[in-house]
């Protein structure tokens, strides 16, 4: 594998940031890299810009609407976007579940949902958890009885992300308890309108409401949103669950963080010396940009070999999951012992757009105040897309086969 880049990929990203200068909102990426609050609808102008664009989605086909990129140009984009400080687009309607509705969705299905999660119209969430039921997918209660021409959903989701702004919910449901427990599931589509669904906010470690508990009660689903077959849902969880793993990896944004991390450490600290200096310090810095440059290559390892074989990403997913939540977690943990006692305070009103910083701050308490809410926010990272220990067991049994 060659790891240069070519001169027709030096001018694609030229293209890419040429594109970023004049359309990216200042506003959205003074947010973006200041560790500030993003709204919803930071969100959906962003992917609606894209969208004028025909960069909506760089990882669909380009029958879909899609760009049909190849694994660099995806790659380039998502670098370029991260390090101008572009929102995440959000996966759970592009990368999640709209890959299910391409491979095993109907032609009507394809038609109602893709085109509006291309243009940002519906903003969708996932309804993969339960309380008793997180690592053991497998073990979920949900039910969802059929009723002539409708299922009858009852139960509850919980760790449900953006669902107070969602339109659409993809949910794995009980539809039969007979056989293994995989064999009994089925993958629907909930509009989040429907009357009986309630979204009650969880309040996480960093004060903020990211996540959700969703519960169904007699909730009226068309058996039209039926993804494929009645109780072949875990297939369809599978195929999911392997692209989510991948774009846990987060490249992009680690590099961007690794660059936010070395500006921190080469300001001057009490003593006048700044902490780039401290051989033990530099140390772990390049040690976490090694780890980081290691999984950037297999990155496209992965992305390029399920172009080029046309299926979703495998069992190799779970070592980005691994090794990118890893990644991710190293470089809070580095922020916020290069920052010392500034990072320690947490400030609600610090994540809002127009926080200039207290009296006595240095000159980088920007994102020093928001720092210590990000350090608790990643520490689900080895956690959700199924933790890295399952990740673990993955490996050991698809790849290594003990």
């Amino acid at each position: 594998m060659d790891l240069n880049f070519t001169a027709e990929e030096q001018l694609f990203r030229e293209e890419v940031r040429g594109f970023l200068r004049a359309k990216l909102p200042v506003a959205i990426s003074r947010k973006v890299l200041g560790g500030k609050r993003l709204e919803k609808g930071d969100f959906v102008r962003w992917q609606q810009l894209l969208n004028e664009r025909g960069w909506g989605a760089v990882a669909w086909p380009e029958a879909f609407g899609g760009t049909g990129w190849n694994a660099v140009q995806q790659h380039i984009f998502d670098e370029e976007c991260a390090d101008a400080g572009a929102p995440l687009q959000l996966p759970f309607g592009l990368k999640m579940v709209a890959p299910v509705i391409m491979a095993f969705g109907n032609p009507a299905q394809q038609q109602r949902f893709l085109p509006r999660i291309i243009d940002g119209s519906d903003w969708w969430c996932q309804g993969y958890s339960e309380p008793g039921a997180g690592s053991d997918l497998a073990s979920l209660t949900m039910r969802a009885v059929r009723e002539g021409d409708h299922y009858v959903v009852n139960g509850q989701k919980t760790w449900n992300t953006l669902g107070q702004y969602a339109d659409w919910i993809f949910c794995l449901v009980r539809t039969s308890t007979e056989g293994r427990p995989q064999t009994g599931i089925s993958f629907l589509l909930i509009d989040m309108k429907t009357p009986g669904i309630t979204v009650r906010p969880i309040i996480m470690l960093d004060g903020e409401h990211e996540i959700n508990e969703v519960w169904f009660e007699d909730v009226r689903v068309p058996v039209e949103n039926l993804i494929g077959e009645e109780n072949k849902g875990w297939t369809y969880a599978k195929f999911l669950l392997g692209h989510e793993r991948t774009g846990i990896a987060g490249v992009g944004r680690s590099k961007r963080e690794l660059k936010k991390l070395k500006d921190i450490a080469r300001k001057e600290t009490a003593n006048g010396r700044p902490l780039i200096e401290d051989q033990r310090f530099r140390d772990r810095i390049a040690q976490v940009e090694l780890e980081l440059m290691a999984l950037e290559i297999t990155n496209l390892r992965v992305i390029s070999a399920e172009g080029e074989k046309k299926r979703a990403p495998g069992p190799e997913a779970s070592i980005l999951k691994i090794k990118g939540s890893e990644i991710q977690q190293m470089l809070t943990e580095l922020q916020m012992q290069a920052l010392g006692h500034y990072a320690l305070p947490y400030l609600e009103n610090a994540l809002d757009a127009g926080w200039q910083g207290d009296a006595g701050m240095p000159d980088y308490a920007d994102y020093a105040a928001s720092l210590a809410g990000h350090y608790f926010n990643f520490r689900k990272t080895t956690i959700y897309g199924g933790s890295n220990e399952i990740q673990k067991n993955i490996i050991s049994q698809m790849i290594l086969g003990l």
